[in-house]
């Protein structure tokens, strides 16, 4: 009882916004010619949705109950204004924005509203795309993508560390006429999603299980293949390893993922690089946050990992691509998601730090 005691208190402090720091950019390890800036200051900042025709980017702040929106009015690469659109509300963790509308996914439900203009972002337009979600804390963050053809897919996470979900619990659902379709299931917690740019085919990150030991089990990248497919929670806690609580249950025609991160690393935010001004080998490859881990004697994860793919979408390898939120064992900092910017900048977003960084480069 008294480790669980300890390592609940580890997660609120980790996750606690009042643990906001100062960010120490020096700190960052990129690969040659990257350089990383401060695009923006969000307390809490989370999921993060580009607008580009707006010249903005939206900012979830989960645990203050609050949406904002930082504008780069002559596009320089940092916001001249960071402004709170929407607060009091329930969780609000995913984001999107597509063709004048914003989508914001809270614990229960998922609206919409026109966001054409910066000035006249009106929060009592906003008309509900999905009702009913589990009203349940335990993973109860939600987290948007949108497709090559404008449909809306949420992540619906299963309330516990490991159990049998019910429902629509532990699944990622497509929103067809205000209801959810299921489209994969056996997913313990999803908090990113992309489409690869050639296929159009769903990648998602997913969460493993907690408690398993320090290298158990891994976290995942994974790929929809079809509709349907079970990804293995709860008998499988990560990759193959399987849960002492469902373990025995495991099903022959789990899929499994496709990448595997370290044990515990927390794989969120998960970005398609579309862009041109990296080098020519990075387009297509994946870009993950991870939030970092925070129920290993040694922490690890705290960093932005690249994932090398080949043009039909097959992980080649994968590697450090921004580093150093976590020094001698402690982090100022934790990734959370990652998008990009018109220009093909990279932006990462940081909970702890209450910032939104930009990533560029130059020969």
């Amino acid at each position: 009882m008294k480790f669980w005691i300890i390592a609940a208190a580890l997660l609120a402090a980790a996750t606690s916004a009042s643990a906001q720091t100062a960010p120490r950019l020096d700190d960052i390890k990129l690969p040659q010619g990257f350089k990383i800036e401060v695009f923006a200051e969000s307390r809490a900042a989370r999921s993060i949705a580009v607008a580009p025709p707006l010249n903005a980017v939206f900012i979830s702040n989960r645990s203050r109950g609050t949406v904002s929106i930082a504008i780069d009015t002559d596009r320089n690469g940092k916001a001249d204004q960071v402004k709170i659109i929407g607060e009091n509300l329930t969780s609000p963790n995913g984001v999107a924005w597509r063709d004048g509308w914003l989508y914001v996914g809270e614990q229960t439900r998922v609206w919409r509203t026109p966001a054409r203009d910066v000035n006249a972002i009106d929060l009592s337009k906003r008309e509900t795309v999905l009702d009913g979600l589990p009203d349940k804390g335990h993973h109860g963050w939600r987290y948007l993508a949108l497709d090559p053809k404008n449909r809306l897919y949420v992540a619906v996470g299963s309330p516990c560390n490991v159990c049998e979900p019910q429902g629509i619990e532990g699944t990622i659902v497509r929103v067809d006429n205000a209801k959810p379709v299921v489209v994969a299931k056996g997913i313990r917690n999803s908090v990113g999603i992309d489409f690869h740019p050639k296929s159009g085919t769903m990648y998602f990150t997913d969460n493993g299980v907690d408690m398993m030991g320090d290298n158990s089990p891994p976290d995942e990248l994974n790929k929809l293949s079809r509709e349907g497919e079970d990804f293995g929670f709860p008998s499988f806690g990560g990759g193959t390893d399987k849960t002492k609580e469902y373990g025995a249950k495991a099903k022959p025609d789990m899929t499994p993922p496709v990448g595997r991160f370290g044990a515990h690393v927390a794989a969120l935010g998960l970005h398609f690089y579309r862009g041109a001004m990296f080098p020519e080998d990075y387009r297509t490859d994946a870009f993950v946050a991870q939030h970092g881990s925070w129920n290993r004697s040694q922490p690890d994860g705290y960093r932005v990992m690249r994932v090398k793919m080949d043009g039909e979408g097959n992980v080649k390898g994968m590697e450090p691509f921004a580093e150093g939120w976590l020094q001698d064992g402690h982090a100022w900092g934790r990734p959370v998601d990652v998008s990009e910017l018109p220009d093909g900048s990279l932006l990462v977003s940081d909970d702890t730090a209450g910032q939104v960084y930009r990533i560029s480069y130059a020969k």
